[in-house]
């Protein structure tokens, strides 16, 4: 089973038809989060309607998870905190997104939707402890920020993940975590696009400039990962006995 991660697209159109011009070499495409960009000029209600063609067109070709990050909340629940309910309208059963979960081959994916505040995090932990009783070989969690501590979340300054994350994920232990939002975070040598956290292995492919977006293909067959980025292909063997903190 094959799988083409990316995140942090903002709005770049040539990366968003690079994705969809690929997907079908992929039996499943996941996308961690920000797909708009709030500090575009463009209205964000024209960005959503471009996405969701993209989104559809992405579906065509391959099964398609996607989660938000937080550059997509266009509006505020009573609550007061940010969502993306335009998110739930691509939804179907080709485009699984914030709050769902899919299964294929024993593998259980787990869709995390951006969280805001406490009542969007509460529904996020219920949503982790209810798929946490699903039977399943593997646990695969696609979830826009790393966890804190993380080199992949590393800034070049501090580290910047999300520590709810962090004590989800020693609580539950899932395989792998898919992340996004730091950007440079591969790119330095105390952050990496990979890193272990306990027995998870966790991954960000980071953001560049230009039309191929930084990516990460999987086969979770033989457990291996590829980086690609215009630095070139890194791959890692993700050995379930290598407990140790991994660099590119």
């Amino acid at each position: 089973m094959r799988l083409l991660f990316v995140a942090d697209l903002h709005y770049s159109l040539k990366q968003f038809d690079w994705v969809a011009d690929h997907a079908r070499d992929y039996d499943l495409v996941a996308i961690g989060g920000d797909l708009l960009d709030l500090g575009s000029a463009l209205d964000r209600e024209v960005q959503v309607v471009v996405v969701e063609k993209y989104l559809s067109r992405i579906s065509e070709q391959s099964q398609l998870l996607v989660s938000s990050g937080n550059h997509d909340g266009t509006e505020r629940s009573e609550a007061d905190e940010a969502i993306a309910r335009w998110l739930q309208s691509a939804r179907s059963d080709r485009v699984r997104v914030d709050g769902e979960s899919f299964e294929r081959n024993g593998t259980l994916f787990t869709v995390c939707p951006w969280w805001d505040g406490a009542e969007s995090r509460a529904t996020l932990e219920m949503q982790l402890e209810t798929d946490a009783l699903r039977p399943k070989e593997r646990w695969v969690w696609i979830h826009h920020a790393p966890p804190l501590e993380s080199r992949t979340c590393w800034t070049g300054r501090k580290s910047v993940g999300d520590p709810h994350l962090s004590g989800w994920i020693q609580h539950h232990r899932p395989d792998l975590v898919l992340c996004g939002h730091i950007h440079n975070a591969p790119f330095y040598s105390e952050g990496s696009w990979i890193d272990r956290a306990g027995d998870t292995w966790v991954f960000n492919p980071g953001k560049q400039i230009g039309p191929v977006p930084t990516h990460i293909e999987f086969d979770l067959d033989t457990l291996e990962a590829r980086w690609m980025s215009l630095e070139g292909a890194v791959i890692r063997q993700l050995s379930a006995t290598d407990s140790a903190a991994v660099g590119a």
